[in-house]
């Protein structure tokens, strides 16, 4: 486990982490520090339980507006996968009706050819 010192608050935390995820925590911590500088700023001291919580449910609200614009992205994935879906069975299904009219073709112009030898 590694060690990283953290400043939030102006106030600094000493937190453990994975072997590799310091600096992701520490940009965890500075992202953290900034709601609550922007709160403080808004609403001066008004304690740090409550900035706390304020400051966790502005990142839950942010969480929660980034994971239904994921739900609304992988809904449009799934259907642009149906369509594609669509698309490729109309393309094999053209493609079967295109060979059977060059098949004729082909025959008719046997057929023409033949005549013409004959």
């Amino acid at each position: 486990m590694a060690q990283v010192s953290v400043t939030i608050d102006e106030k600094t935390y000493r937190m453990a982490c994975d072997e590799g995820q310091e600096k992701h925590l520490l940009g965890l911590a500075e992202q953290l520090d900034g709601y609550i500088r922007h709160l403080k700023g808004s609403f001066g001291e008004i304690g740090d339980h409550r900035l706390s919580v304020m400051a966790g449910i502005m990142v839950m609200d942010e969480l929660s507006d980034t994971k239904a614009r994921l739900d609304k992205l992988e809904a449009e994935i799934e259907t642009l996968k149906d369509q594609r879906d669509s698309a490729e069975k109309k393309a094999r299904e053209a493609g079967g009706v295109i060979a059977g009219d060059i098949t004729k073709l082909a025959e008719r112009v046997q057929t023409i050819a033949k005549k013409l030898d004959g």
